[in-house]
């Protein structure tokens, strides 16, 4: 038997020995090094402890004073908002007013050129007028409706997400879908699109004609009596029920009988010029034989 090092030895039965003292020697030697480095002076851990206390006293001063700022600040947020809210609906109340006051304008128009129109000529302006969206229109047709769907988790984040939200270049397919098949006035929450319309996300709202429309999306279109039929059969309409069984978005297609269509606001108007008339020769100008002044 022999003796190697201080206060370890190796007998024969090295199975034994393990047993007995299983513990390596330098693990041993780290754990007593650590546990005299955590042996801190008394002064230390007395101005550990008053650092920490002093840390935690601060922070919570600064909690109390941003609560009170917070509270204090809360009826000033309050009355601007009541007042925002108070000045949109005061501007919504005059936007209707002022739309009133149009339609019945334009319904004075209407009865002054019908008395000075002959009748061929008055007829041939309502059917003018009926294809371009400015004149009320009734018939049959098809009404598809389609809404929000349900919200979702994102597995990355774990936030909500919009995913299910009807944007506006969806709007737009079913509406060019309509056009497609043969509609002849479209409106959708019953602003009657016309050949300038736009259909456009503004934020979280869809604008028609700088109007907002909110969900759910009522497309009324007058044409053909096969319209609601060959819409529904159609690849738009098989798009939107498939999204529908994937994201609960809501999609419904059916006939709509002797359905009334609002005419559309007046269109702005803008004042355009004729272009030169290009010349013989391909297009291009002469060149001058006058020389020019100046230079210039």
């Amino acid at each position: 038997m022999t003796e190697q090092g201080p206060g370890r030895r190796f007998a024969p039965d090295f199975l034994t020995e393990l047993f007995r003292n299983p513990l390596d020697p330098g693990y041993a030697d780290a754990a007593a090094r650590r546990a005299e480095g955590y042996r801190r002076p008394p002064r230390t851990r007395a101005a550990l402890r008053g650092t920490t206390l002093a840390v935690l006293t601060l922070l919570g001063f600064l909690f109390v004073v941003a609560y009170k700022q917070t509270l204090a600040d809360q009826p000033q947020r309050s009355a601007t908002r009541a007042a925002l809210v108070e000045q949109v609906q005061g501007q919504r109340t005059n936007t209707d007013a002022l739309q009133a006051r149009a339609d019945q304008l334009r319904g004075e128009v209407a009865d002054l050129r019908e008395r000075e129109l002959d009748s061929a000529e008055a007829a041939r302006l309502r059917t003018l007028e009926g294809a371009a969206g400015l004149s009320r229109v009734r018939g049959d047709g098809v009404t598809v409706t389609v809404g929000d769907g349900r919200p979702t988790i994102s597995p990355q984040t774990g936030q909500q997400t919009d995913d299910g939200r009807v944007r506006d270049f969806e709007l737009q397919q079913i509406v060019n879908a309509l056009w497609a098949e043969g509609a002849e006035a479209v409106a959708v929450n019953g602003q009657r699109l016309t050949a300038t319309s736009t259909i456009r996300e503004a934020g979280e709202a869809i604008l028609v004609d700088r109007r907002p429309v909110a969900s759910p999306y009522e497309l009324v279109a007058i044409g053909p009596g096969d319209l609601a039929e060959s819409f529904e059969a159609g690849r738009t309409a098989q798009a939107f029920r498939q999204l529908a069984r994937q994201i609960g978005m809501t999609f419904e297609v059916k006939q709509a009988d002797g359905v009334t269509l609002a005419p559309a606001a007046e269109p702005e108007l803008r004042f355009a010029t004729p272009s030169p008339a290009p010349s013989p020769a391909g297009g291009r100008s002469a060149p001058s034989s006058t020389p020019s002044e100046g230079g210039r």
